[in-house]
């Protein structure tokens, strides 16, 4: 009797409902292993993104989520622009902010970029899971939030292709 009273009961319990995360390992443009940046999704229906790199050069950067999984391109450019959804680049824009832009990053003399970010509205089934993937961007320069289409943070230094775990 006791066996079955529990079964039953354990039927009854919620289930954890499942966070999707992406994770995309970051190289520089000449092929550096620099970290990792994850993607995940939480209960609140915002997404918690992880940076933890190395070997970025000082200063302020603009950092993107872009459109296509692919960084073969010599200077990143197969990944696509940002993932744009129906908005415009950056959060001066009336019609902005993109799902895929970040804040800039400032990275310090020892190279480090550590960060963590919420992007409400957000989902890696959504962005980072559709047919042709997603990557992780660390522009040369800094984003100043309202140029169009990206920004104008300049070349792409670093990039990483986002996969499901």
């Amino acid at each position: 009797m006791f066996i079955r009273t529990a079964t039953a009961i354990a039927c009854l319990l919620p289930v954890a409902a499942f966070a999707a995360e992406a994770d995309a390992p970051v190289t520089s443009v000449d092929g550096a292993e620099l970290g990792i940046v994850q993607v995940i999704d939480t209960p609140s229906g915002v997404a918690h993104v992880i940076i933890s790199l190395t070997g970025i050069p000082e200063g302020v950067h603009g950092i993107h989520l872009h459109e296509t999984g692919d960084c073969s391109a010599e200077d990143f450019s197969s990944a696509g622009g940002h993932i744009a959804g129906d908005a415009e680049h950056g959060i001066m824009s009336e019609n902005g902010p993109h799902p895929g832009d970040l804040p800039n990053a400032t990275v310090q003399a020892d190279g480090t970029l550590q960060a963590e970010y919420f992007l409400p509205d957000f989902s890696v089934e959504e962005w980072l899971a559709d047919d042709d993937g997603a990557a992780f961007i660390v522009h040369a320069g800094s984003d100043d939030y309202e140029s169009q289409p990206a920004g104008d943070a300049g070349d792409r230094f670093a990039c990483g292709v986002f996969e499901l775990q």
